[in-house]
């Protein structure tokens, strides 16, 4: 697959629509930039939006993959460009995961070399382990969210989050029994229960609109203000501070001019003002 090839048949085949790179991405829900990507070679198109892609331009997958008009005549000659199309697609795949593979066994070793030094250091020290395993703790859930990422690279996103989901409450209550202080569970759970579902939301907006980031940005900021405010409830709730101070006033008025400036450039680039 010549990902240069994949382009140029794009923009040809966008140019017999008579369409313009605003216009496909207009169609499409996305920016003339990304559009401006794959014909230039530089990035290939998602596989959410191959089909919708191709029904605009009158093409098959298999013709997009190809880079070039596959003729139905000879189905023998259509079915070997198809398999040639997917095992390049296989060896893609495998050859990012072999790579992420080698990312996520030093990402690992490193992890564990930080978890050998705090050991060490406190039996040196105390004699016993006492401090370390607070370091510890935190290194291993660190460990856990991350790796998903580092071998799955956007894919492990979602694997992440659960891991965080699942393990932030062990961790706070760990956390909790280590130090002595309840507090740190029955507080932490409740604002970690909140900043889940915030990181949560965050990621369907972001996947919903892999091709808008700016506008799924721009979202982002809005939807952090009703979160903020859920946490500082639970914080005047739980130990009397005060609901909103003038931090608070100015992180809103920040966030909404934010969103405002980036929904105004993401409108701009949308409608070719901005290149």
């Amino acid at each position: 697959m010549n990902q240069t090839q994949v382009g140029e048949f794009i923009a040809k085949c966008r140019r017999e629509k008579e369409l313009t790179q605003a216009q496909l991405a207009e169609k499409l829900n996305i920016t003339d930039r990304a559009v401006s990507k794959w014909e230039t070679g530089k990035s290939m198109p998602d596989s959410a939006i191959m089909l919708e892609l191709c029904g605009i331009l009158g093409i098959t997958v298999n013709e997009l993959l190809s880079g070039e008009k596959v003729s139905m005549e000879s189905v023998e000659n259509y079915q070997k460009k198809a398999e040639e199309n997917l095992i390049e697609l296989k060896k893609r795949d495998e050859n990012n995961l072999s790579k992420n593979m080698v990312v996520s066994i030093i990402f690992s070793a490193v992890f564990l070399i930080g978890i050998a030094v705090c050991a060490i250091c406190d039996l040196a020290i105390s004699g016993t382990f006492t401090w370390s395993l607070i370091p510890v703790s935190s290194i291993i859930l660190a460990w856990v969210v991350s790796f998903p990422v580092t071998l799955l690279g956007k894919r492990g996103i979602a694997g992440g989050l659960a891991a965080l989901s699942i393990f932030i409450f062990l961790y706070l209550y760990i956390l909790s029994e280590l130090v002595g202080v309840r507090a740190v569970f029955s507080i932490g759970a409740a604002v970690s229960a909140v900043s889940v579902l915030y990181l949560w939301l965050i990621y369907a907006v972001f996947r919903r609109m892999k091709e808008r980031k700016m506008q799924a940005v721009g979202i982002t900021c809005l939807i952090s203000i009703p979160f903020m405010l859920a946490v500082n409830m639970i914080l005047s709730r739980m130990i009397g501070e005060p609901l909103i101070d003038v931090w608070d006033i100015l992180s809103v008025f920040i966030l909404l001019i934010a969103a405002f400036a980036v929904f105004v450039c993401d409108y701009a680039k949308i409608r070719g003002l901005v290149r």
